[in-house]
């Protein structure tokens, strides 16, 4: 089976130098879309795309790639190919495996095409899976306590600010951090990212409905306020809730 692979790059000769490396590669390779622009690559994801691997510049014609992965909740690896250092660490923090500096050659793409091999071949079998966080640690200014996951609704970051919003609405500051790193340490068949800002429980739903063109309004227990799914992470909801 074809490995697929989106190309994200705003420069006509680095696509042509990207598909002739993945030809020279041993593993068979279908290039899925080339994308030249942020809203391209959002259009193709928020229409279902999906693809095992994303090659991406990261100074696009419109904006920079990283637009993307802050709207985009991926599930795909990224090999970054840039010009640029100074995006390194942000690189690695947005889905990156690599970060390839232009020029590169083949031997280098070599190397970074390796290391997603290594992920590619497959879920780890059940004595290998991670163990996820099953409560959260809430430091308040007299004392800490313990919150069990399954207690929480959802989590809601805002100014850089995390916060878990219980089944009973009350709010519990966790402090400085990021939806990303959090989502990372609880279980993808227990929390889903719906946006930016709101991480929802999946036990915790109670009724969903349509919210404009591609999005999803969503009630889930301990609070009033609906919560909406962005419209390119609506379709993989969709999966996660029924699975």
């Amino acid at each position: 089976m074809d490995i697929e692979i989106l190309i994200i790059e705003d420069e006509l000769p680095a696509r042509r130098k990207l598909k002739r490396y993945l030809d020279q590669l041993d593993e068979s390779t279908r290039v899925l879309a080339e994308c030249a622009t942020v809203e391209e690559a959002i259009v193709f994801f928020e229409k279902g795309g999906k693809a095992d691997l994303i090659l991406s510049d990261i100074a696009l014609q419109d904006g920079s790639a990283f637009e993307i992965y802050e709207e985009i909740a991926l599930k795909s690896p990224v090999i970054f190919t840039t010009a640029y250092e100074a995006h390194m660490m942000q690189a690695f923090e947005s889905y990156g495996i690599d970060y390839l500096l232009k020029p590169f050659t083949f031997e280098r793409f070599q190397k970074a095409w390796k290391k997603f091999m290594l992920l590619h071949k497959g879920p780890v079998s059940n004595s290998e899976k991670p163990a996820y966080r099953s409560r959260i640690v809430v430091h308040t200014a007299r004392d800490s306590y313990f919150l069990p996951v399954e207690s929480i609704s959802y989590f809601l970051a805002e100014g850089g600010i995390v916060k878990a919003i219980d089944r009973e609405g009350k709010s519990h500051l966790l402090g400085l951090g990021s939806l990303k790193d959090l989502a990372a340490d609880l279980d993808p068949d227990v929390f889903f990212r719906l946006n930016r800002s709101e991480l929802v429980s999946k036990a915790a739903i109670l009724r969903m409905e349509r919210y404009g063109k591609n999005s999803l309004a969503i009630q889930v227990v301990g609070s009033e306020k609906k919560l909406i799914s962005s419209q390119g992470n609506t379709s993989d909801f969709r999966e996660w809730i029924e699975r």
